[in-house]
């Protein structure tokens, strides 16, 4: 199932050019890595997929143009530091998860008792069932990151796009954290495209490899990049070791 096709895109910011000719398609069970420097583009291709920037060009959800695309639960997103915290309204564990259902329903937007048993089944799967009625602000980088996750995938979505999940966490919270995305994308078939900054790190997990610096310079298996003599001689036999020696 393609899920998302996007061809001949392009953005500018004031005149700036921040994305140029992106011509690429994420298919169900996909797990792909998007890697990148600092300002190439990254987070601003995440946002004008989910059609929260306009671009030129066209972008396809589950066969729909982006237009016609309303069925929002079938994605599931953790933006970039992903926060909760407001001391006018502390929220608790099970109250942030239940915001991943409220957005996809219609008015009146009440949680029922079969959501209350998705929510709690859901807390059990990132075994994080035992904070649901602790603060979400009391929690650790850690914890916190896995009750964001959980809100992005309590309503089942087919696709998770996330922004530097990993940032600020330890490395043995970063583990677990990518041990989870591995599970949910092998076990549920859920296809995966995240944002990160170290894609040797990414290279356990994901299958794909999008390398972008305002274009794609790569776009495949991370098995492929590895024997790529062109990537060699753009990256240097040192860079390319570096991204390939964990997968």
């Amino acid at each position: 199932m393609n899920i998302i096709s996007v061809k001949n895109l392009s953005f500018k910011y004031e005149k700036i050019s921040i994305l140029e000719d992106i011509n690429f398609s994420v298919n169900k069970g996909d797990y792909v890595a998007l890697a990148g420097p600092n300002g190439s583009g990254k987070t601003t291709l995440i946002r004008t997929v989910l059609g929260l920037e306009k671009a030129n060009g066209e972008i396809f959800l589950f066969g729909k143009k982006i237009k016609e695309f309303n069925d929002w639960g079938k994605i599931g997103y953790l933006p970039q530091k992903a926060s909760f915290s407001t001391p006018i309204f502390p929220a608790k564990v099970k109250e942030v998860v239940s915001l991943g259902l409220l957005s996809s329903k219609k008015h009146p937007k009440r949680i029922n008792s079969f959501d209350k048993l998705k929510i709690e089944e859901t807390l059990k799967i990132l075994d994080i069932f035992n904070l649901k009625d602790i603060l979400i602000n009391n929690l650790s980088g850690g914890q916190q990151q896995r009750v964001f996750l959980a809100r992005a995938i309590v309503s089942d979505p087919q696709m998770l796009i996330l922004d530097e999940p990993s940032s600020g966490l330890d490395i043995s919270s970063r583990e677990n954290f990518f041990e989870l995305l591995k599970k949910i994308n092998k076990e549920k078939g859920v296809a995966i495209i995240l944002i990160t900054h170290d894609a040797s790190d990414i290279g356990k997990y994901a299958n794909k490899l999008l390398y972008l610096d305002k274009k794609i310079l790569f776009y495949g298996l991370f098995s492929d990049f590895c024997k790529s003599k062109e990537m060699e001689k753009y990256f240097g036999h040192f860079s390319q070791h570096l991204i390939c020696h964990q997968h």
